[in-house]
């Protein structure tokens, strides 16, 4: 689930918590998983993965992640994204273009003190996206940390991410394929909405 926290009044932010409840109401699984797309400089292509979306707090979008993570790298290093959240029950997809961040160490420091601490364990234990020998050594790692680490203390190397976006695209599929395609771009200070042909 997402949480939402004085959410933007502003017309796309509302349209997709009103898509939000829908998506809910219908019983979407994964509603939380969403698709972010980034830039790497190193190896000059586009990488993409899902991960899971925490908040809505007004006009951020908030993850968690390692930031020793390839991914992270890549968002500090060019710090524009794409990201999509697909319901399939509603057959909705959203699409944003934004600009990413680091959320606050204080921010990062409360969640992760939060939050359950068999999650917590895997955060401190995994090196993320470095190879390793096998799987039993994962297991092993999570294990001993589990039983031996402070697990409320947030590791440096783990924190939020937020984006902004200056860009929505609301898909809808209906029959036919006349699907119904509604933009927000933010230009001005203020937000454009346009149709485009399905």
């Amino acid at each position: 689930m997402i949480k939402f926290e004085n959410i933007c009044k502003d017309e796309p932010f509302v349209l997709l918590k009103s898509k939000y409840d829908e998506a809910v109401k219908a019983n979407q699984k994964l509603v939380e998983a969403i698709s972010i797309s980034s830039f790497s400089k190193e190896n000059n292509e586009v990488d993409s993965r899902y991960v899971n979306l925490k908040f809505v707090k007004n006009n951020e979008f908030i993850f968690f992640s390692n930031y020793e993570s390839p991914k992270s790298f890549q968002f500090l290093d060019h710090n524009q994204i794409s990201a999509i959240l697909f319901w399939s029950e509603i057959n909705t997809q959203i699409r944003m273009k934004a600009s990413i961040e680091k959320t606050s160490e204080d921010f990062s420091n409360n969640y992760f003190k939060n939050r359950d601490k068999n999650k917590n364990a895997l955060a401190i234990s995994s090196n993320q996206s470095k190879k390793t020998e096998s799987y039993s050594e994962v297991e092993r790692n999570y294990q001993k940390t589990l039983e031996n680490e402070n697990l409320s203390v947030r590791p440096e190397y783990w924190g939020g991410f937020a984006f902004v976006p200056y860009y929505f695209e609301f898909w809808e599929g209906h029959d036919k394929r006349l699907n119904k395609r509604v933009t927000f771009s933010f230009e001005d200070g203020k937000w454009l909405k346009c149709l485009l042909q399905p």
